[in-house]
């Protein structure tokens, strides 16, 4: 793996994790551990093993994927 995929890879974990923080801050409820802590994992499910179309986010056969903590 390339530095730059590497780079990027980072820093699309790290989006993940700030997400999940600002949603524990909006709902202002929870703690955010959990879903900063499973950013990497969230994030190799959806680039290598889900299925889904951004094009076509209504597909019916896209697979979902719903963390609940």
């Amino acid at each position: 793996m390339s530095t730059a995929t590497s780079s990027i890879e980072q820093l699309a974990i790290n989006t993940i994790r700030t997400l999940s923080m600002d949603g524990v801050q909006a709902a202002n409820s929870g703690h955010p551990g959990t879903p900063m802590a499973l950013a990497p994992v969230t994030y190799a499910l959806w680039q290598k093993h889900l299925r889904y179309d951004p094009a076509c986010p209504n597909w019916p056969n896209r697979d979902r994927f719903i963390l609940s903590c």
